[in-house]
């Protein structure tokens, strides 16, 4: 007999979209150890929320995220709404007993990360954050030459993550524009996506140095014909940083780079060897070996959809590609493995405090102008 486990979903919008999907597919692909069952989907706008458990298949709704998370039927609790509703759910569903899964950023302080991370030891629940960049074979690819020992010694570390959706100055005033809802604009929005990145594969930041800037200062308020207001998050971000193994990295990112859309790049420099990859490309990984005859030494383009690749298996022939929305079903499947059989799942709780320690060491750097340990 199937073993299974109910959901419940808060947001609707396009992460709850995402999610949503990745539940569905979750089962019919991997079998993980335990079945996924959408119970609930949770909005405040009850005919938008109404209209999206239909469309995307949940049993019911709900309008009030308190309501979902009390319900004795829902045992894995999905938060995928802003950033600013993060803790107080978190804090909820732990104090109730339910396993979470938990979008990224953590939480928009570090102070409310580190206590979200103690409720959830408390409460003895499975917790996973979805930087979902993690999940791509790829970046799983590079992380499994990085431990081999590939690339030598690793020396260097770059990332920029770029995308253009912000660069009409008429594009409206989202929540994600407003600190007290975002908590941070490119920093906390994309950053923080490859500075989980470069945790998983590199290891430990221990100092920072950065600056951001704002260049569009106002834009026009949702349905306020005519009134403007301000942004009050960084349209981008640039800083450095020092690991704790010595490696010297650079970090870049903005939503206001003209071109590129989803351009999430990094580059890795080892002693003997080194790696690239772009996420407008996520199916390819470049490698470069020193290893290699002197007469056939270059970058060589990998492709990863060979079902020797993490996850790769469970769906299309070689070649054939994945997607975006493939990454969301890969952390779904370690979160109902992990609860399953009983083993945290990554990245977890944890690991979103740790992002969040250096987005915050960021912040302090800009402010204080100086060098940030951590």
């Amino acid at each position: 007999m199937t073993t299974t486990i109910n959901v419940g979903l808060v947001g609707y919008g396009f992460m709850g979209k995402a999610h949503s999907n990745a539940y569905r597919q979750a089962w019919p692909f991997f079998q993980p150890g335990i079945k996924p069952v959408m119970k609930a989907i949770c909005g405040r706008d009850e005919e938008a929320v109404r209209a999206a458990a239909a469309t995307f298949g949940w049993e019911a709704y709900e309008t009030s995220w308190e309501k979902l998370v009390a319900r004795p039927d829902i045992e894995v609790v999905d938060i995928s709404s802003p950033n600013d509703t993060h803790y107080e759910i978190a804090m909820a569903a732990a104090e109730a007993g339910k396993h979470i899964l938990c979008e990224k950023p953590l939480a928009n302080r570090l102070a409310e990360a580190e206590e979200m991370l103690a409720a959830v030891d408390k409460a003895g629940v499975k917790h996973l954050v979805n930087f979902n960049y993690r999940w791509v074979p790829a970046v799983r690819l590079a992380k499994k030459l990085i431990d081999e020992g590939a690339l030598g010694q690793v020396r260097h570390w770059r990332a920029t993550y770029l995308q253009d959706w912000l660069v009409d100055p008429d594009y409206p005033l989202v929540w994600r524009l407003r600190q007290e809802r975002a908590g941070s604009g490119a920093l906390g929005d994309i950053a923080a996506h490859v500075v989980d990145l470069a945790r998983f594969l590199v290891g430990e930041i221990s100092e920072v140095v950065g600056m951001t800037d704002t260049f569009i200062k106002e834009r026009p308020v949702p349905a306020s014909p005519g009134e403007r207001g301000p942004v009050t998050v960084d349209d981008a971000t640039a800083f450095l940083a020092r690991f704790e193994s010595g490696v010297l990295g650079t970090f870049e990112a903005t939503r206001l780079a003209a071109g590129r859309r989803n351009y999430q790049y990094f580059e890795i420099n080892g002693s003997r060897g080194s790696l690239a990859f772009n996420f407008e490309r996520m199916n390819e990984l470049e490698f470069f070996s020193l290893d290699d005859p002197a007469y056939a030494q270059g970058f060589r383009t990998v492709l990863v959809t060979e079902d020797v690749h993490d996850y790769v298996s469970a769906w299309w022939p070689p070649g054939h590609g994945l997607g975006y929305e493939h990454t969301f079903v890969h952390a779904v499947v370690d979160l109902l493995n992990g609860i399953a059989r009983d083993e945290m799942p990554q990245p977890n709780f944890h690991d979103g405090v740790c992002c969040q320690a250096v987005l915050e060491a960021v912040n302090t750097s800009v402010e204080t102008r100086h060098w940030v340990a951590l």
